[in-house]
């Protein structure tokens, strides 16, 4: 096979890859996070502390991660065909690939939370500030860079799963291996394909690596400190309007240059 004849069948599983793991990603990002932080509020000690809930959520995330990729895929199939309403091809491939990267994210996501200084969530609290505003401007911001280090992890992940999708007719790379490189003997397609995919999965290593060291430059561990200023401008003005109603009036510091020197004879 010609490289003429090689270049539009990469092409076109590229962006199939692309397409399934960009989709499935962002949902996995969109469920999984808050579902991450849910298990470390529910937590004992947490903000929302509530045993039960936190049990049902950690089962039913240990479920998911413990299945086995290609059997959750076979077993969603009835499930993806009532969504997409086929479960062959890229979209069909983005249910599955979602609902492995859903509890795999979230357990991330719980892992960078937890490492968040308590100090910093007592701190918000004293301050008048409640759960949602502890998640928005602490638990959150200060565990950006370890979030943005999981997504990396997440979609790297995907791409593997995508592979295996493709042995069921989803399309992408891994489709591509298998019926050229596997059943038509092009070893040299079978290759480039995976030099294909060595390609991507750097490139998106390194931007999730580049960005997570970005943030860690630009506030260090402590990210989120900014962000308590409004609080803190807020605590300033009652108390100094408290120091003004209730204690004396502060002395001139400077001297009055209007009066006249006190002559000594």
């Amino acid at each position: 096979m010609t490289w003429s004849e090689m270049q539009p069948l990469l092409e076109q599983a590229c962006w199939d890859t692309l397409y399934m793991v960009g989709w499935s990603a962002l949902i996995a990002v969109a469920v999984g996070l808050p579902l991450g932080i849910l298990l470390v509020l529910t937590d004992r000690g947490g903000l929302l502390q509530n045993t039960i809930v936190n049990k049902v959520i950690g089962q039913v995330v240990n479920i998911g991660r413990s299945m086995p990729f290609i059997i959750l895929m076979v077993a969603l199939m009835g499930f993806t065909r009532s969504i997409v309403g086929t479960s062959i091809g890229r979209d069909a491939a983005i249910v599955p690939l979602a609902i492995s990267a859903i509890p795999f994210f979230a357990r991330l996501v719980e892992t960078a939370v937890r490492e968040v200084d308590h100090g910093l969530v007592e701190a918000v609290q004293s301050m008048g500030g409640n759960t949602w505003t502890v998640v928005r401007k602490v638990l959150v911001p200060e565990s950006l860079p370890s979030l943005i280090s999981s997504a990396t992890t997440t979609v790297v992940a995907l791409i593997g799963y995508s592979a295996i999708t493709g042995t069921v007719g989803a399309g992408g790379l891994g489709d591509l291996a298998v019926r050229y490189g596997y059943q038509r003997f092009e070893t040299e397609l079978m290759w480039i394909t995976v030099g294909v995919l060595a390609v991507v999965i750097s490139i998106i290593q390194f931007a999730g690596d580049y960005a997570a060291r970005g943030l860690h430059r630009r506030g260090g561990r402590s990210g989120a400190a900014p962000r308590l200023k409004f609080l803190r401008a807020k605590a300033a003005p009652a108390a100094t309007a408290t120091a003004g109603s209730t204690g004396p009036a502060a002395p001139d510091a400077e001297p009055d240059r209007d009066r006249e020197p006190v002559k000594v004879s």
